[in-house]
């Protein structure tokens, strides 16, 4: 079975950033936690600002709470904002529900954990985080 390791998630912390640098985004902060929501590695590039580490890890945190990417999250707090409330409450306002927390699976579907990034767009950390995720040998559910 394949797991997280300190190594791998190194891997997807760089190659996260390697996608910020093509794409000249903004600098950003990434956190990789296993699946029960523990920090494997944390990175922010020179140059990001405060509370970039409470954020990326609440993006995915939030992301292993429902099971699903923060961007399904996001939408249910247009939807269902009572949910998101609760949801918020219940984790001690540890959830940040907004787009760039990603799910980990193993290619056999076995979840590994979960990647936040925070720093540019919502839309622009997911992409990030899905491509260090694919790009270390894994696969990347966002939604």
């Amino acid at each position: 079975m394949t797991s997280l390791t300190l190594a791998k998630a190194n891997e997807i912390i760089e190659r996260a950033f390697a996608k910020a640098r093509e794409a000249s985004l903004k600098p950003l902060s990434v956190a990789v936690l296993d699946p029960g929501g523990h920090l494997v590695a944390f990175q922010k590039q020179d140059g990001s600002s405060m509370l970039r580490f409470e954020i990326a890890t609440g993006k995915a945190y939030g992301a292993l709470a429902v099971g699903a990417g923060s961007r399904w999250l996001n939408n249910a707090a247009i939807e269902r904002p009572h949910f998101v409330q609760a949801l918020s409450g219940v984790s001690g306002g540890r959830i940040v529900p907004v787009p760039g927390g990603v799910l980990i699976r193993s290619t056999d579907g076995v979840l590994l954990g979960a990647v936040g990034i925070t720093g540019d767009t919502s839309d622009n950390d997911e992409m990030c985080a899905v491509a260090g995720i694919e790009t270390a040998g894994f696969v990347a559910v966002a939604g």
